[in-house]
């Protein structure tokens, strides 16, 4: 019996990816004609044997064949009653169970019904006797054995694959729909056991199950959409639906009570958030969250849009649910910190489900009940988890915020008070909240509403100094990119200027202090806290850059130039440093917080300008005084002290500012490219951060002034196609998808200019040979996309009338070829024979012959590709899921425009602004 069991995994379980489907084919074929014998074999010997061993072999034999053997072994045979029998036997209850389930899951049309509803029938009645209803399931696996606890996950794994294929026909008669509700329902008790992996398999069924049926709940009542998804009007479609209309009713009432109950458990279940950052310990104690667990943020994603569906299916039952149980935490009889976190996770995530009228009434209750829950709960713990709750519910709810001023006010003012709370996690959750609620309404801020004498944003200024006493620096700057939303939704030029001077009052007053001081002795500048009060000063201009955009203009002239010099002199500072310490100085606290100044300065800038739309002149009047502090810095300095921010600024401006910079990229090539080029061609590894935005600025270049690459020497345009075939024979997939971009915006410019023979006669054949190098060496998969698109235009080029000159060295060759077609179709089936040394000439040929054939069809073309890497031995035997990473973003696009139909799936925070704000 071990030996057969071994003989199935082999073959079928560890052989996936190692044998081609036509091995296994004929192995499974040759299998099932012997697997006579051993059916024969194994009900011979749970017939007759009496030893518990062999017949727990014979269980466990029988189940690793089950999942391939014909069906007519399983039910046309004593094979199923024989099964039922060991059932109830305690030592078999698990390897029968785990039979049956691989019985359970097959499917093949409707030939054998009535062998399953008699099993299921069968089964239900010993279940009973075994384990009676009405057991409390979740105590039940709390208290049992090791075996018990696998009774019960098998149990859930038969109950999800029955149903999965085959509760359609327990639903089409009276008696059989007696036992699905009884399985429904111990399935039920089973998803409330206190166990990841058995609460997955029960979570995974009920969100297709509740799928389905809301599905046809929603093509019922919006017969276009529909029609639509299935191309048809919808008047046939309507005429369609009054058959299965009523059928469909009938199905939604016999679960109207399961979908009560599924109700409850989402709720009682509900995973945590993201956004939320406060949870409890092991110890029992509240505590900041240290790291995500993104198991938990699947689960939270598939039990959101489980509940959303049970929300759409009956919107009352779920408000009451929610408010009932809202209504025992309020008086104590359900409290517990478990069971307000489960709840208010629930009533945000589904946002947007309901119809407005409704959610105002719902949330109006809910927002109420939690602040009065503040007030009469006492303890430091306990006012945090509900702070905590508040404050996400909240942020999940911006379309009520909006539309009710007194709320939002009380709101924001609450989120002020919590901003003082220094529970671990509070703060942070505070400002994260007071952000992403400014995102969605802030033009509420800037008006003056009804009873207030100034608009918000005024009175939130005046009272700035008290409202973030007792924040950390990075929260302060969370603090000042809501406020910079606030003052960018404001119209009037004049306030929206007086808004910003009295938002930056306190780090432009320190600033200018320091400024002040240093004009008298440079010398402290050079102090550790003067340093790092710099830093913070930087980081809050950066964090109200990065929301006000171009209206951030007047205050970064106010400290741009004294900012400028600062950098130059920190640099200094770090030069020396490092020539006096050698390489490890660059280690020291000292160094790093000097060069996270010169950082922060250029993250400044960059912000600046990436966010400001459509100010050409912005960009004239700061890239001058910036090219030597910046970049002659760049070039000056040591290796280990030039900051990469700066190629990605030059980047940054280059792609704001196009064609404008022409006469600037001969200054810039000079500072980065040579410098920076021997930091980065040593190896693969030093510098990653370098090289990254190296080739990031070298596409931008490429894109907005490729006159400037045509200027350079012969010399310095091999250095460039040496460093780019360099990016993408890299391993690392971003730098390797940069090289790729920037190469294929080369060839396409070189194509239109007056250059494309020199070019192509220099590089043709390199760039083919390292393309198909990259391409079939299995370790650059994620680039496939892009290595085609390359090949493609490579051969489309060769008949596309710019090239009018041979490709091949005139010298070496005694007959010129016909045309350059024909010379590279002769060179790719040379190289590629020599590269796939186990393909035959012939097979090599057709390849390349079809590539030639579907160049102009890039669909095709891509698909020759990809059937010839995966014939390859090479590729065989591998996961290749990113030669199809295309296929995949498409089919994810099409689900996000489904949900997009269905209100509350795609949550109010990620819909864009335009969309949700008033």
């Amino acid at each position: 019996m071990a030996i057969l069991k071994l003989l199935s995994e082999e073959v079928f379980d560890f052989s996936r990816g190692e044998m081609t489907q036509q091995k296994i084919k004929e192995l499974k074929q040759s299998l099932n004609s012997e697997f006579q014998l051993i059916h024969e074999l194994c009900l011979y010997v749970l017939s007759a044997s009496q030893r518990t061993e062999l017949i727990r072999a014979t269980l466990a034999t029988l189940h690793a064949f089950l999942s391939w053997i014909p069906l007519r072994y399983v039910f046309e045979s004593p094979l199923l009653e024989t099964l039922l029998k060991f059932f109830p036997v305690a030592s078999y209850r698990n390897l029968t169970l785990q039979c049956l389930t691989e019985i359970a899951a097959l499917q093949f049309g409707d030939f054998y019904d009535m062998q399953y509803v008699n099993m299921y029938t069968i089964f239900m009645v010993q279940l009973q006797s075994i384990l009676p209803p009405g057991t409390n399931i979740p105590d039940a696996y709390a208290n049992g054995s090791n075996e018990e606890q696998a009774f019960i996950q098998n149990l859930a794994l038969l109950f999800t694959s029955f149903y999965k294929a085959h509760i359609r026909i327990l639903e089409s008669t009276a008696e059989n729909r007696a036992a699905l509700l009884l399985g429904v329902e111990y399935l039920i008790g089973i998803s409330y056991v206190d166990d990841t992996e058995v609460f997955k398999v029960c979570l995974d069924y009920w969100n297709s199950f509740i799928l389905d049926l809301f599905e046809s709940h929603h093509n019922l009542e919006n017969p276009s959409v529909a029609a639509s998804m299935m191309g048809l009007q919808a008047p046939l479609l309507r005429g369609m639906v009054d058959g299965p209309g009523s059928q469909l009713l009938q199905r939604r009432q016999l679960y109207s009570g399961t979908l009560s109950k599924l109700r409850m458990l989402m709720i009682c279940r509900m995973a945590k958030p993201e956004e939320v950052l406060i949870v409890e310990d092991e110890n029992g104690n509240i505590v900041r969250e240290t790291m995500k667990d993104n198991d938990v943020l699947v689960q939270y994603k598939i039990m959101r849009e489980t509940l959303i569906y049970l929300c759409h299916l009956d919107h009352v039952d779920t408000e009451q649910q929610m408010l009932k149980k809202l209504n025992k935490q309020l008086n104590g009889e359900d409290w517990s910190w478990s069971n307000l976190n489960t709840l208010c996770w629930a009533v945000g995530s589904i946002s947007g489900s309901m119809m407005e009228e409704q959610e105002n009434r719902f949330l109006v209750l809910v927002i109420r009940d939690l602040l009065n829950l503040t007030e009469i709960t006492k303890g430091k713990d306990n006012k945090a988890v509900i702070a905590s709750n508040i404050m996400y519910v909240v942020g999940q709810y911006p379309r009520f915020l909006r539309a009710h001023w007194k709320f939002l006010k009380t709101v924001v003012n609450k989120l002020f008070e919590f901003m003082h709370e220094t529970h671990p996690g509070v703060q942070d959750m505070a400002c994260d909240t007071f952000l992403k609620i400014v995102q969605k309404c802030k033009r509420k801020f800037v008006i003056t509403q009804v009873g207030e004498n100034e608009p918000f944003v005024s009175e939130l200024l005046s009272g700035l100094p008290n409202t973030i006493a007792d924040l950390e620096p990075h929260q302060i700057h969370i603090f000042y990119e809501s406020v910079g939303h606030m003052i960018q939704a404001e119209p009037d030029p004049a306030k929206r200027d007086e808004y910003l001077r009295r938002l930056m009052d306190l780090p432009n007053q320190k600033w200018a202090e320091i400024i002040g001081q240093a004009s008298q002795s440079v010398d402290v500048l050079k102090d550790q806290d003067v340093i790092r009060t710099v830093l913070n000063i930087l980081q809050t201009n950066t964090s109200a850059a990065s929301s006000l955009g171009s209206f951030f203009f007047p205050q970064i002239s106010l400290i741009f130039l004294d900012m400028l010099r600062v950098y130059r002199m920190y640099s200094e500072l770090i030069s020396n440093s490092i020539a006096e310490g050698g390489p490890f100085a660059s280690r020291t606290s000292y160094v790093k917080i000097l060069r996270s100044v010169k950082r922060e300065t250029l993250k400044l800038i960059e912000t600046f300008l990436d966010k400001s739309e459509d100010q050409p002149q912005i960009g004239k009047q700061f890239v001058p005084p910036m090219m030597d502090p910046i970049l002659g810095d760049y070039a000056r300095n040591l290796a280990d002290a030039r900051e990469s921010e700066v190629l990605s600024l030059f980047a940054t401006i280059i792609n704001k500012y196009k064609s404008l910079m022409m006469e600037d990229v001969p200054c810039i090539f000079e500072a980065v490219f040579q410098c920076t080029l021997e930091m980065i061609t040593k190896n693969f590894e030093d510098y990653p951060e370098h090289r990254l935005k190296f080739f990031s600025l070298l596409r931008a270049i490429a894109t907005h002034c490729f006159h400037a690459l045509i200027q350079l020497s012969s010399q310095q345009l091999k250095l460039v196609m040496d460093s780019i075939i360099w990016a993408f024979r890299h391993t690392e997939r971003n730098i390797a998808e940069t090289g790729l971009n920037l190469l294929l915006e080369m060839l396409k410019n070189f194509q239109v200019s007056e250059f494309c023979n020199q070019f192509q006669r220099t590089y043709f054949l390199t760039v083919e040979q390292e393309i198909f190098a990259v391409l079939t060496d299995t370790f650059h998969k994620p680039g496939f996309k892009l290595h085609v698109l390359i090949l493609q235009h490579l051969i489309c080029l060769l008949d596309s009338g710019s090239l009018t000159e041979p490709l091949w060295d005139a010298s070496a060759v005694p007959i010129p070829y016909p045309s350059n077609t024909v010379f590279v179709h002769d060179y790719t089936v040379k190289l590629l024979g020599t590269s796939f040394p186990n393909m035959t000439l012939a097979e090599v040929t057709r390849f390349v012959d079809g590539l030639f054939e579907s160049r102009n069809d890039l669909h095709v073309f891509k698909n020759h590709i990809r059937d010839f890497l995966i014939q390859s031995k090479e590729f065989s035997a591998q996961d290749n899921k990113d030669l199809y990473a295309e296929e995949a973003a498409a089919q994810r696009e099409r689900e996000r425009q489904r949900m997009l139909t269905i209100p509350g799936l795609v949550a109010p925070s990620e819909l864009q602004d335009e969309m949700v704000d008033s």
